[in-house]
């Protein structure tokens, strides 16, 4: 039975990735679930399978190197998914120290305790010991509006300090597999939407604002692109990395679908209009008149494009889930977890963790 050690496993792309690991392997896996349950950790993500005999959440923090050391000598841990890092650029922005501590300390400590958990006296790994570390294509930096794409070959060229954290931590992947032949691998994604996410995110605050009459606000002239993935997509595509992909390799993740800010911002409009029945009384503030142009971020790419081409070609994964079906499927989940998002916007979600285990 492999046990994976899953960092980050309370936030968006975390707790999806493991209902979509328990889904698909059952009791045939066990998996520990490592968060500090910062402002986007959020248990109520998870309830419905904490209860799960190959389910374990452990607090703590991944700087913490006393605690996560704690973690590998009391388990057996066979593969690190890494996913916990400070996410939002805006916030990098006002206090780029923090994303400096999380994503490039802290997954120096990470690879420190599985290095020193799994290397043999003679400098080799015993089979299947394997180590993910999930990053942005934000490192690779901006993309002329006209054409092109990232591939596993661009150089990096980060921008906010969100971005250069993250290449950071990359590198030190990097460095690890060519100085310890330590047995990791890198994926770089185009940004994710779906269920759970922290609504500070573009798709769940349009979401939300609309939902609640307020202002959509949109940086600069709202024509930045993005490549889209649907979370469920990037899940699957995280287990075949790990189970196919070549050790020391890195993977770029892309959604193909590209679009502009402005125009997700529409599609979401037309797709509320749609889902809301006539009688329900929100129908008659969700418009367009809601747009609010603001002040662009500083340092804001201005288009993102993700070539999968390596990850179709040697490991055999695509994306499924096309932006028309995802963002559909998006919205019928916020439409019948209301109570979810008042949790997180109240910060009542905070409270999950006492009110299950304790005080911390």
């Amino acid at each position: 039975m492999k046990t994976y050690l899953v960092t980050g496993g309370a936030g968006f792309i975390g707790s999806n990735y493991i209902r979509y690991m328990l889904d698909r392997y059952g009791d045939s896996i066990r998996i520990i679930n490592v968060d500090a349950l910062t402002y986007a950790g959020n248990l109520e993500n998870l309830a419905d399978i904490e209860k799960l005999p190959g389910y374990r959440f452990i607090r703590a923090n991944i700087t913490d190197r006393d605690a996560i050391t704690a973690i590998f000598a009391e388990h057996d841990i066979d593969c690190v998914v890494h996913f916990a890092a400070e996410s939002h650029v805006d916030r990098s922005i006002k206090n780029p120290e923090i994303f400096v501590q999380t994503n490039v300390l802290g997954t120096a400590v990470m690879l420190n305790a599985a290095r020193a958990a799994w290397e043999d006296r003679d400098g080799t790994y015993a089979e299947g010991k394997r180590f993910l570390h999930v990053s942005t294509d934000e490192v690779y930096g901006s993309l002329e509006e006209d054409g092109g794409y990232f591939y596993e070959t661009t150089p990096y060229a980060p921008h906010s300090p969100y971005s250069a954290s993250k290449a950071s931590s990359d590198m030190l992947v990097k460095a690890y597999v060519d100085t310890y032949h330590f047995p990791a691998n890198i994926t770089n994604c185009s940004n994710n939407y779906g269920p759970y996410q922290f609504p500070e995110k573009l798709i769940p605050l349009i979401i939300n604002n609309a939902l609640n009459g307020r202002k959509l606000p949109v940086y600069g002239d709202g024509k930045n692109v993005r490549d889209w993935l649907y979370v469920t997509d990037h899940a699957k595509a995280i287990d075949m990395v790990m189970e196919k992909g070549r050790p020391g390799e890195t993977y770029n993740v892309g959604g193909h679908n590209e679009k502009q800010n402005i125009e997700i911002i529409h599609i979401i409009l037309d797709v509320l209009r749609e889902k809301l029945p006539g009688s329900d009384p929100r129908r008659a503030y969700i418009n367009e008149d809601l747009i609010t142009y603001v002040e662009d971020r500083k340092g804001h790419d201005r288009r993102y494009a993700i070539a999968p081409d390596k990850i179709k070609s040697e490991i055999g994964w695509e994306p499924e889930t096309m932006f028309e079906e995802g963002i559909r499927k998006t919205i019928e989940w916020y439409f019948t977890h209301e109570d979810w998002m008042e949790h997180v916007t109240s910060g009542a979600y905070q409270n999950y963790y006492e009110t299950m285990y304790g005080p911390a």
